[in-house]
């Protein structure tokens, strides 16, 4: 009996130290300045005395690229004693304290632009903060607050304020002849709770209230339309994203899904209450070693309410490029959007890319069937070059210039200019 109590007395620490190997003994964080190395350490799935797991460390580096504050990152493994891992997660960072700039002008005269300042890395903890000054005619502005993680690595919040006017086309049917002019200004608050179900999927509910307020300027009238409205409303959005994307500085590759729905209810039966819902679905493809296929389709339906006012607008910032400033508007859309990206110059911190698009989409006029999908005035098509330059130690520092040229219903053609990819 005590020989074989001996025996399993000398076999017990052969089995710990078997037991032990491949563990990790310690994580550690370099290469980075602003970023919090224990924030970054909350949102690691391999974590220290737990076994070694390259799938996980994978999943890690993935996640890191993806914040705003990290432009690459890599592990490396290396022995440690008793048979344990030291892993080490190198970074690096991006800067970003950001200004950004949109502008986008066509044949038909139309000028707006919005410039404004985000820092991304707040407290060196991936909170965006910032805030926009928008002329499109009239004088807009907002700020806003998104803190992803702020509770934990899986539950955040964001906040924001705007105050945005603009002139908009109303669109009136045939029997008026022509269209008018309002300028139109929504003014309102936002909260929302963020949360992330894991490295791929995560889901946005949010709620605000707002006040939209039209006044005639010019153009035909209606009796059905009245030249002024002032409405109280309030919105419930939830957003589910699905992101199985994997970056490479300035390459993509994967698939990515945006759902947005949102219920808007209204004071006034004028703006009646309605519901809208649409999917972003878009996919990446590396070509070699340069080339970057992109692709978005966009589908989306609203209540089909006759009214002017529709939600879904064909708009050169927004989905067509070219096309002008809210050219047209229906309650549903499906649009296409598809380039080729080739990278002409890549340095250490600089990439010049060119560009070949084409853009393409089609609305549901107010109150019309499906049908209206297929009909020939409501198509837009728009072929179109552009050119990037971007910078790679500074986040989203991409500045885009696309030429988009009408090929239906006698549109015209024109500039965009802005700050990140176009999609």
């Amino acid at each position: 009996m005590r020989a074989l109590f001996l025996f399993f007395l000398c076999l017990f620490p052969a089995h710990l130290a078997l037991a032990q190997e491949g563990m990790v003994a310690d994580v550690k964080i370099q290469g980075n300045k602003k970023t919090k190395s224990d924030f970054i350490r909350k949102l690691l799935v391999q974590q220290t005395k737990a076994p070694l797991d390259s799938v996980l460390m994978d999943k890690d580096i993935n996640r890191l690229k993806r914040l705003p504050s990290i432009s690459h990152a890599y592990y490396q493994v290396f022995t440690a004693e008793n048979g344990q891992y030291n892993v080490y997660y190198t970074i690096e960072e991006n800067f970003t304290l950001i200004p950004f700039a949109n502008l986008y002008t066509s044949t038909n005269d139309d000028f707006a632009f919005r410039v404004g300042l985000q820092e991304f890395n707040l407290l060196g903890r991936n909170i965006n903060v910032g805030g926009f000054y928008q002329f499109d005619i009239f004088n807009s502005y907002g700020v806003l607050f998104r803190a992803p993680y702020l509770f934990s690595r899986k539950l955040g919040l964001g906040f924001n304020y705007k105050d945005l006017t603009t002139q908009e086309p109303v669109f009136f049917d045939d029997s008026v002849g022509e269209d008018a002019l309002y300028r139109y200004n929504n003014t309102g608050y936002e909260l929302s709770g963020l949360y992330e179900f894991n490295f791929k999927n995560r889901i946005e509910l949010g709620f605000s209230l707002f006040t939209e307020d039209y006044q005639y300027q010019s153009g035909a009238t209606s009796p059905d339309v009245p030249q002024a409205l002032n409405v109280k409303k309030h919105l419930f959005k939830l957003i589910y994203n699905h992101d199985n994307l994997k970056y490479d500085y300035q390459y993509l590759e994967g698939f990515r899904s945006t759902l947005n729905f949102q219920y808007v209810g209204s004071t006034d039966e004028q703006l009646p209450e309605f519901v809208i819902g649409f999917n972003d679905f878009a996919y990446f493809h590396r070509i070699g070693e340069r080339g970057n296929w992109a692709s978005r389709l966009r589908l989306g339906l609203a209540s089909n309410v006759d009214s002017p006012f529709a939600p879904f607008t064909v708009d050169n910032n927004l989905n067509i490029r070219g096309v002008g400033n809210t050219i047209d508007r229906g309650t549903g859309a499906i649009v296409f959007n598809t380039e080729y990206r080739h990278t002409l110059v890549d340095r250490n911190w600089f990439v010049m890319q060119g560009n070949v698009f084409l853009d393409g989409g089609s609305w549901r006029n107010p109150g019309g069937p499906l049908s209206d999908f297929g009909q020939n005035q409501n198509i837009r098509i728009f072929p179109g070059l552009g050119v990037r330059f971007m910078h790679k130690r500074i986040f989203n520092a991409i500045f885009r210039i696309d030429y988009g040229y009408g090929l239906t219903n006698g549109d015209g053609r024109g500039f965009v200019f802005g700050i990140g990819q176009y999609f």
